[in-house]
């Protein structure tokens, strides 16, 4: 099993929830109602992508081959809402 880092962009809908696509692979489209959810659904729209392209022979873009880099570290802000 190969594991692949393919870049995200999550944004905020105006009717709620969040909403997640990629630049590097095409088709993924996922939306969530929070933003753990949008990244698990990414994760499985992903994964479906990526199978379909290597059992169908599809070349997958340049920018996305099987990892080799020790685990990152990632940084991040998120939406916090606190009531006092």
């Amino acid at each position: 099993m190969s594991e692949y880092l393919i870049p995200l962009t999550i944004e905020p809908l105006d009717e709620g929830g969040y909403l997640a696509t990629s630049s590097e692979l095409q088709g993924l489209i996922a939306q969530g109602r929070t933003i753990a959810e949008t990244l698990e659904i990414a994760e499985d729209v992903a994964r479906k992508l990526i199978e379909s392209c290597i059992k169908h022979n599809d070349p997958l873009p340049k920018t996305i081959s099987p990892s080799l880099a020790k685990p990152f570290k990632l940084q991040t802000r998120i939406p916090l809402s606190v009531e006092i």
